[in-house]
């Protein structure tokens, strides 16, 4: 006996899986949406730049152990469309060894553009066993630039393993208008690459995108209007709450300054536009006390060890 589907029966079929799926998208965007904020943001700069070598798995892991609510961490993208941890985008000379195990030169550095090497290339480059010279107590170790996706998948096994509440991820977008199309990708591109990587690694609910390029920010809102946005704001931008956020368009879920910009009537400001207030970069113990206690909603720092030094 033949089984004979009629037409309405496949067209019926199909708007149920067609349902399914919008409504399953529809519940990713709410809790996307909805996610609850740490009630105090503690983000270890590019992993823990004080201590292990930037933007790397091991300052990830140093950075939860150290007991972070969020990893901060940059993001660029390499030449075949890998989405990298990298805050530079060319092989930075003050950190790299090159393949041949000598010290990166300067004048090599001019040429060693991330955007224009494929990863294999760029993973000949170590970047750890020299040390930072601005960081003394960072520890030295071989290690190169990681991939987004494998930061992920190796910080959400390793807070797993630890029995840590679930990491948020504070993600920037490496671009400026002066550098499309030789350092990154333009805005749209560089947005739609990264945000498959989060996608994918299943943190889009607990992931803020970062940006000093409101270009960047302003397609994410358009693309991805239930993703956490956190406008970066340099210590020379002197315009005031409202004209910045004017220039961005739309309000961010985090306004995030210059520690130094920060004062009690900005706090005030923006929790009164429902923002979240998070300056960058910290390194005193001293001036991490004096924003808590302005009422900033998180800090951002290079030595994450501070907060436990601080009974944070």
């Amino acid at each position: 006996m033949k089984l004979r589907v009629t037409v309405p029966v496949l067209l019926a079929g199909a708007m149920m899986l067609n349902a399914c799926t919008a409504q399953k998208k529809s519940a990713q965007h709410m809790n996307a949406s909805t996610s609850s904020f740490p009630a105090f943001d503690k983000e270890g700069h590019r992993g823990a730049r004080g201590l292990v070598p930037e933007n790397t798995i091991p300052a990830m892991k140093k950075a939860i152990d150290l007991g972070v609510t969020t990893l901060e961490m940059d993001a660029s993208i390499t030449k075949d469309l890998q989405v990298i941890l990298s805050h530079d985008p060319y092989i930075n000379q003050d950190i790299a060894t090159s393949p041949n195990g000598q010290p990166v030169t300067k004048d090599e550095a001019k040429k060693l553009i991330i955007y224009q090497m494929d990863y294999a290339t760029v993973q000949k480059y170590d970047v750890g066993q020299r040390g930072n010279p601005r960081f003394p107590q960072q520890e030295k170790m071989a290690v190169t630039k990681p991939k987004l996706a494998t930061v992920i998948a190796e910080a959400e096994k390793y807070a797993k393993e630890k029995h840590v509440t679930p990491l948020w991820y504070n993600i920037e977008t490496k671009t400026n208008p002066k550098t499309d199309n030789v350092r990154h990708p333009e805005p749209a591109q560089f947005v739609a690459l990264l945000m498959k990587v989060i996608e994918e690694g299943g943190i889009i609910d607990r992931t803020v995108i970062q940006s000093f390029d409101r270009r960047t920010l302003q397609v994410l809102h358009k693309t991805h209007p239930h993703v956490k946005t956190s406008y970066l704001i340099e210590d020379y931008n002197k315009n005031t709450l409202d004209q910045n956020l004017a220039d961005l368009g739309f309000t961010p879920t985090v306004y995030s300054p210059h520690y130094s910009l920060v004062t009690p009537a900005l706090v005030k400001a923006c929790h009164d536009k429902n923002i979240k207030l998070v300056p960058w970069t910290v390194n005193d113990k001293e001036d991490i006390k004096k924003l808590k206690e302005m009422g900033v909603d998180g800090i951002i720092t290079d030595y994450p060890n501070f907060y436990n030094e601080l009974g944070m």
